[in-house]
């Protein structure tokens, strides 16, 4: 048995902050990691970090483009604190060596991004997760954080409604061990890969939210998936949206700014969910270019502005495409992106099972609603990371020793599930974990409907019938990924589940949820946050009301 106070899993940008804040208040903390800490997929984050630093800016208008770009879904408390301590955690990250790119006052550069009233997107070229996440894993390696890496777990232990421990596994040779803890912290990450088309890292299948859903603690909103307008065509690695911040033109085939029909204001600054949309109209309309793309020009910023600022752009465009988007435009369609849902948890990322916290894209803060601003994603980690350390310190000085025996219990039943998932007569995680991708791109998508939306729930559940015979033939001890696609692949489908049922039941559109049976967004009757609860027949959905401070709901125009 391992004990720790704190384990943080996950060693993302959220998971690291909590592990430095709880470090800092003298706890003893641990990090478990799937994939060494600087492979995590926030350093995939591109196009920059919000906070209101602008003289002319401030954080009332940044909760306001916040709330609003989310359709008016998102907690008004929860926005009002991440915008409020935006500029001391950017300003924090400067001081601790995060490489932003600079006006030629020295001052930290800002780029507009869409749905936002002013440039206040901080950026560091297009490699501002990477930069950040390098950041922080440097603050880690210095304070002597132990990290287990490469570890996987695959069990919440939660008695009595708190939160006990987990139980993990070893990659390097398939050995399970309970991890004992005061407190835990989920901050594991996205469920992208549930979709076809992702920028997402293949580690990104969201088994940290399965994790807190089978032990009971609710999900929420997670039929809100963010649909990223421009991904590479072909391979759906993320374009960021400062190139676009930066001046880039959206083109249909016929050479037209396309923009001008659905935002005609914003362009292409319209919200994610917005410009999403209008490119997937494009392609259904017939009036993109063969094979469902668009163009994304660049090309008049000028070889010196790109290479300054969007650099990474121009690598992945020319290693992955064939393409110097300096000469060409780029080939865009929209891809899964980011995940508005999560575990239900508060303003300082605690859920309803006491010394259990989720932070990052894994949690619901609601800060995101129905729909996220670019830039808000990566402020949410170190805000909300920061958060649930300093709330985790305080929760973990006034508890006792408990009993092990629940601990060993799981361990031991764990053990006994993953042997019997060993065998040659079975199911391959592979046919099923395909054929989920394709009902949810196909059927839970930028557009829904009712037939469709259903055809999906009834697909995942068979599928699910199917994964009670999941067999694993590879009997390899080190890194048997046979094993973990397996293990993960049982949450992939609890997720899936979760938000084809919460986007059938949601009658209405807002934000990047869009019934084509049901175009208006209806305050009336859905101007609520979606609960699921795990139970023997699947998700069972409750709604609870949204927490409106200052801004009254009102008609989205951009």
């Amino acid at each position: 048995m391992i004990t720790h106070d704190v384990v943080v899993i996950g060693g993302g940008l959220s998971g690291l902050r909590c592990a430095i804040e709880l470090h800092e208040r003298g706890v003893d903390v641990a990090i478990v990691s799937k994939v060494p800490l600087i492979r995590s997929h926030s350093g995939a984050a591109q196009g920059g970090i919000n906070a209101s630093i602008g003289s002319d800016d401030s954080w009332e208008s940044h909760a306001f483009d916040t709330v609003k770009g989310s359709d008016y879904l998102a907690d008004q408390d929860t926005v009002e604190i991440l915008c409020k301590e935006a500029p001391d955690r950017v300003l924090e990250m400067e001081h601790w060596g995060t490489n932003f790119s600079r006006k030629d006052d020295g001052t930290i550069a800002q780029r507009p991004f869409g749905g936002a009233g002013f440039p206040r997107t901080c950026y560091a070229g297009d490699r501002t997760g990477h930069n950040i996440l390098h950041t922080l894993h440097e603050r880690i390696l210095r304070a002597g954080i132990k990290v287990y890496r490469e570890w996987l777990v695959t069990r919440l232990v939660i008695e009595d409604d708190r939160c006990l421990g987990f139980v993990a596994m070893d990659l390097l040779n398939s050995e399970l061990e309970v991890f004992k803890t005061k407190a835990t912290v989920l901050a594991t990450g996205g469920y992208g890969r549930i979709y076809q088309k992702s920028t997402n890292a293949i580690i990104n299948k969201g088994f940290g939210i399965s994790l807190a859903y089978r032990a009971g603690v609710p999900l929420q909103d997670m039929e809100f998936v963010q649909f990223h307008p421009t991904t590479l065509w072909g391979t759906n690695i993320l374009i960021t949206e400062g190139a676009r911040g930066e001046g880039g033109y959206l083109y249909n085939k016929d050479h037209e700014r396309f923009m001008k029909d659905y935002a005609s204001s914003s362009m292409e600054l319209a919200p994610r969910d917005i410009v999403a949309r209008s490119i997937q109209q494009e392609i259904d309309e017939g009036r993109a270019f063969p094979g469902g793309y668009v163009h994304l020009d660049i090309t008049h910023l000028g070889k010196d502005l790109i290479e300054e600022r969007l650099g990474g752009i121009r690598q992945i465009c020319i290693d992955f495409a064939g393409i110097d988007p300096v000469e060409e435009p780029i080939p865009v369609q929209p891809g899964q992106h980011y995940s508005m849902g999560g575990i239900s948890s508060n303003k300082d990322g605690a859920t309803p099972a006491s010394g259990l916290y989720a932070v990052g894209e894994c949690a619901c803060i609601s800060v995101h609603g129905a729909n996220r601003l670019g830039g808000n994603s990566l402020l949410d980690t170190v805000v909300f990371g920061r958060r649930a350390g300093v709330h985790a310190a305080d929760y973990v000085t006034s508890l006792g020793e408990t009993s092990d025996d629940p601990l060993t219990q799981a361990l031991d039943s764990e053990k006994t599930a993953i042997s019997e998932m060993m065998g040659n007569d079975g199911e391959s995680y592979s046919s099923i974990s395909e054929e989920l991708k394709r009902t949810m791109q196909e059927n839970v998508g930028v557009f829904r409907e009712k037939k469709e939306l259903e055809k999906a729930v009834e697909d995942v559940k068979k599928l699910e019938a199917r994964a009670r015979s999941l067999k694993v033939r590879t009997e390899a001890r080190e890194f048997n990924l046979e094993l973990l696609n397996a293990i993960e692949l049982k949450g992939m489908l609890d997720l899936a589940h979760v938000i084809a049922l919460g986007a059938l039941v949601r009658e209405e559109s807002r934000g990047a949820h869009y019934r084509t049976d049901f175009l208006e967004r209806d305050d009336k009757n859905w101007l609520k946050h979606t609960l699921a609860y795990l139970t023997p027949e699947g998700p069972r959905l409750e709604y609870k009301d949204v927490n409106i401070t200052i801004f009254q709901p009102q008609r989205r125009t951009y």
